[in-house]
């Protein structure tokens, strides 16, 4: 029996809430737990309620979506969360990203595309939507050119490219869990970002993996 992924919802729009609220209940393994409608409201149901995801708006009043998730993040690492937000400004993406969130999504993504990204990042998996990478495309990256990846960094970088979490690729590629952690370490180090989610985008945007 699949385990019940717990979900909060953070958003100031009811329509949204309401929307979304629907779409939980019709998945058997997702559980509506609780409601915010600003950051502040987040980070409370958040210490008191323990979800395994929240997802998150990011333009709200009283607190936005970015302070909340980096102050839940930094409290709560164990809680993942989904910046679902209808903005695709590259800043707004990098901000989240830097705040601790695990994934993100724009709302006209479709109701199995959001709740197969909850379980993926429920799993400890990064979920980051196809529309949010094209908007990093101006997005800078500077590879030093005497920090190649290796051979075998290249094929972890794929798999981690391909939504892979540390376990699947450890399995994937027959190594061992602790060694596939150093690469990936290494990876982040060499491509000089701080996350799965900057790797995938830097991979995207400068072809590194086919």
């Amino acid at each position: 029996m699949s385990k019940i992924i717990r979900v909060l919802i953070a958003d100031d729009h009811a329509v949204v809430r309401s929307g979304l609220r629907l779409f939980i209940m019709t998945f058997d393994d997702l559980k509506l737990i609780g409601e915010a409608t600003n950051g502040n409201e987040a980070i409370k149901l958040a210490k008191e309620l323990s979800p395994d995801v929240i997802l998150m708006d990011l333009i709200m009043p009283t607190m936005d979506g970015i302070r909340a998730t980096h102050e839940i993040h930094s409290k709560h690492p164990e809680i993942k969360i989904i910046a679902l937000t209808s903005f695709t400004d590259s800043a707004l993406i990098h901000n989240a990203i830097d705040a601790g969130v695990s994934g993100y999504l724009f709302k006209n993504a479709s109701v199995n595309e959001l709740a197969n990204a909850i379980r993926s990042v429920a799993a400890g998996n990064t979920i980051f939507s196809p529309e949010a990478a094209q908007s990093l495309v101006d997005h800078e990256a500077v590879i030093d050119s005497s920090k190649k990846l290796t051979a075998r960094e290249n094929e972890i970088l794929a798999l981690m490219v391909a939504g892979k979490s540390n376990a699947d690729i450890s399995e994937a590629l027959t190594i061992g869990l602790s060694t596939t952690k150093f690469h990936v370490s290494n990876i982040l180090d060499k491509l000089n970002v701080k996350n799965r989610t900057e790797a995938i985008s830097i991979a995207m945007k400068n072809h590194l993996v086919d």
